[in-house]
């Protein structure tokens, strides 16, 4: 056979023909995968290997282009798992799947885990994204998502040793979800010159001339909604040579290597999700990748609105593209320049057409991760674009100056030029001057960008411009398709699945919180949930698990305000202190599962030393037969969103445990809760909203506030004397310098920022309160009944934390749309 069988059937099922004669080239003795020849009747091939190709046809031929563009969502990032599963369960096919999968003697789990998750995105940016994408679809609204389609991914990560490797994610190897648009293809222009000259009316006249030109091909991910025949379409650009992908002349010559140096360098540009930019040229491919996706996703929206024959006038009013963070900030400059150099447009009137088109969510509190570039970098990648740059903000110091005169320094603060050395271009001041509206992601984030970052523009534009959309998950992803178990058991008390579109009705779980025998079940779910993990964890680490622990995870992208740091200080803490028990006392500790998980950016040193840590800690630990199963250290090797979609299910408790007012929101904690977890966290981001919902029995808080933080900080740095550190965590490090989890060297240097250079996450601030706080959670799981209780209770109120909400948040008080129903 030529591929594994799961696999060879996977790529049957979702063959572009509508035939079964594909059948022959995989499958040329079926006896070779277990089934009798004689038992594979056309009825059941027909059963089981047409259902995945009639999903994704129903979700192709329903794409909705019938309204004109609609809204746009413009991100960098979109992390959308697995498509098999999420799409079977949304046009309800699913079971039918199943059932003739059987028949043929396969489990559809298997067949789902033939799938790659797509490498689009890393952290919760873009699984938002993917989040938003869905309820788009399932509430029928016209909508289009923009990416790249990175060929790598952003990377795939082994653990080698406790470090962190990494290497190419092969996932477009086998991804028949998307559908090539050979036909859709754009010419992106960078360098050149940026030359002016008088038309024949005396107009100054910008062309932009010479240069290189990289071809945008379009490849189309169909999005279908639940329970609805609405299909969206996210398109992808991959970027390819405009001369060709081989030069035969150069070949022919001799010159091998330049026969093929034109592709090599287009194809770089949509090769991997963050390029490294540590170096000057990965500076130089962030930008050209940011504007090769903002000039061909701008020009495809434009292509579109041409078609309705419509005036310009109209453009904002069909068409509304919401910034997904300050990435696509470029697509507001591309804009002006199609309207005014191409179409022909005045100045001013292009100008209000954009303002009028873009909105933009900010998604950081934190001014050093606000993008800037070069006004150098800019001049030499695009010139015309720093042309309009400089023009844009010309206008706006005008106009600011008329209203704010003799304000010198406020000119200089709200500037979109900063007067650096060298001088950079802030993308973030430039997506607020050309977006209508501006939001944050969370009421604490959005108080915070209003109150500190984006002050001035406050002042300038007045409140009304800025608001707050707080985030939300699908729950048909992150609970349906990730917890069928729960999602059924709450189905058969509620009645029915009406819940999965309209979460609020998840309320009325209240009334069976004294209901011994649901308790029950809801406890078995979780049970084999955590069993499903445990079994994962062993097949991939070979360290055994006990499923009855206290699971207690934390997965997320690896940074030090997120502070995996505290956490496995934690756990190296209770390690000590089982250590100096006596057997009596052993007995009485609640066994516990510390899981980690995550991606550290490849430039980021700190973060990967965090992961050697977490890494070695574990190998101590689970090797230390003093211990036995009271505490176990897991990390999970490149954590994605298939594997969160087991993970979730199976938490106990969950961190969230960022230093204050660092985090913008946060969607995994809501996952979390909406599997049945509780969390320990700060109050920071999404968390103080969702104990505002479930309310503060049913969470576990500690550590400082986000209004305390700077003063701690200052504190820190200039009277570091007054620093008292808890004998507890003195006890830790002495333990981690002692060399009793490998290198002292490597790993002082995680200590060193805390003890030498200013604490700038507040680790001793908050690790005292974070000990304190687990110790609560220790005390509330023994009381397993109660535990229970709570549970339940947060689910039933976490209707809130919809992204169905979320959109029509935004459809109501940024894009001004309205759903537009599709005839089955």
């Amino acid at each position: 056979m030529s591929r594994p069988p799961l696999h060879a059937l996977y790529s049957i099922a979702m063959s572009w023909p509508h035939t079964l004669e594909p059948l022959s080239h995989f499958v040329t003795d079926w006896s070779l995968i277990g089934i009798k020849l004689s038992n594979v009747t056309p009825l059941l091939i027909k059963k089981g290997c047409t259902v995945c190709r009639e999903v994704r046809e129903i979700c192709r031929y329903n794409v909705l282009t019938a309204c004109c563009c609609g809204i746009i969502d413009l991100s960098l990032e979109f992390l959308m798992g697995r498509a098999l599963d999420n799409a079977m369960l949304n046009v309800g096919l699913k079971d039918v799947a199943k059932d003739g999968l059987s028949d043929l003697g396969f489990r559809i789990e298997d067949v789902i885990d033939q799938e790659n998750d797509a490498a689009l995105g890393n952290g919760g940016l873009g699984r938002l994204a993917a989040c938003l994408l869905d309820s788009l679809a399932s509430m029928n609204y016209p909508a289009w998502g923009y990416g790249l389609r990175y060929r790598y991914g952003i990377f795939k990560q082994e653990i080698v040793n406790g470090y962190q490797i990494e290497v190419p994610d092969y996932w477009l190897d086998f991804n028949p979800w998307e559908f090539p648009r050979h036909d859709v293809t754009v010419d992106i222009q960078f360098y050149g010159e940026d030359k002016k000259y008088h038309d024949q009316t005396g107009k100054l006249v910008h062309s932009w001339e010479d240069g290189e030109i990289v071809q945008a091909v379009a490849y189309d991910v169909p999005i279908p909604g639940y329970d609805t025949p609405t299909t969206n379409n996210l398109r992808l650009w991959s970027s390819k040579a405009a001369s060709g992908e081989f030069d035969f002349q150069k070949f022919n010559a001799g010159d091998y290597e330049s026969a093929v140096a034109d592709q090599q360098q287009a194809e770089t540009i949509s090769a991997v999700l963050y390029p490294n930019d540590n170096l000057q040229r990965g500076k130089e491919l962030r930008l050209k990748q940011q504007y090769f996706w903002c000039a061909a996703s701008l020009f495809d929206i434009v292509r579109r609105f041409k078609k309705m024959k419509r005036p310009w006038s109209e453009f904002s009013h069909q068409v509304a593209i919401q910034l997904n963070d300050t990435h696509p900030t470029l697509a507001i400059v591309e804009l002006q320049r199609i309207l005014v150099d191409q179409e022909g447009l005045d100045w001013d009137e292009a100008w209000g057409i954009v303002q009028g088109t873009f909105g933009y969510t900010n998604h950081t509190v934190l001014p050093e991760a606000l993008e800037k570039w070069s006004v150098d970098l800019i001049r030499h990648l695009l010139p015309r674009h720093l042309s309009i740059i400089f023009d844009i903000n010309l206008g706006f110091l005008q106009w600011v100056e008329k209203t704010f005169p003799n304000d010198r320094d406020l000119l200089t603060r709200v500037s979109i030029i900063e007067e650096s050395s060298p001088k950079m271009v802030r993308m973030a001041h430039l997506a607020i001057i050309g977006s209508h509206k501006v939001n944050g992601v969370a009421e604490l984030h959005s108080d915070l960008i209003k109150t500190t970052i984006f002050k001035d523009f406050v002042e300038i534009y007045g409140q009304d411009k800025f608001t707050n959309v707080t985030n939300g998950i699908t729950p048909r992803r992150w609970l349906h398709q990730a917890n069928r178990r729960l999602s059924d058991l709450i189905a058969s008390k509620l009645g029915g699945y009406e819940f999965l579109k309209d979460l609020t009705l998840l309320d009325k779980l209240e009334r069976y919180l004294d209901d011994k025998e649901f308790k029950k079940q809801w406890a078995e779910v979780k049970y084999q949930n955590k069993v499903r993990l445990t079994k994962h964890i062993y097949d991939t680490t070979r360290v055994r698990v006990n499923p009855e622990a206290l699971f207690d995870i934390q997965v997320k992208r690896i940074h030090e305000y997120k502070r995996q740091q505290l956490n496995i200080f934690g756990v190296i803490h209770r390690y000590l202190k089982i250590k100096a028990m006596t057997p009596e006392e052993r007995k009485k500790v609640i066994p516990r599962v510390s899981i980690f998980g995550g991606k550290a950016a490849p430039g980021y040193w700190m973060a990967k030393t965090i992961i050697h840590l977490i890494n070695k800690v574990g190998e101590v630990v689970n090797n230390d037969p003093e211990i036995g199963d009271l505490l176990k250290v897991i990390f999970i090797e490149d954590y994605n969103v298939s594997k969160a979609e087991m993970i979730c299910p199976a938490s106990d408790i969950s961190e969230h445990i960022s230093t204050a007012g660092m985090e913008a929101s946060g969607t995994s904690n809501m996952k979390f809760v909406l599997n049945g977890g509780l969390i320990i966290g700060t109050c920071d981001g999404a968390n103080i909203e969702i104990t505002r919902e479930v309310g503060e029995q049913n969470i576990f808080l500690f550590g400082n506030l986000a209004e305390d933080v700077d003063d701690l900080r200052h504190a820190h740095v200039y009277n570091p004397s007054s620093i008292e550190f808890d004998p507890d965590l003195r006890a830790i490090f002495d333990c981690i310098l002692s060399g009793k989890f490998g290198s002292a060297e490597e790993f002082s240097a995680i200590i060193d920022s805390i003890v030498d250079h200013g604490d700038y996450y507040l680790v001793s601030d908050d690790f005292h309160s974070y000990i304190e706080t687990q110790g609560l959670v220790d005390d509330a799981y023994k009381n397993q009944d109660g535990w229970v209780e709570k549970c339940i209770q947060s689910v039933a109120r976490m209707g809130f934390f919809s992204s169905d909400r979320v959109i029509s948040e935004y459809a109501e008080s940024i894009w001004n749309v309205e759903p537009v129903e599709v005839n089955e």
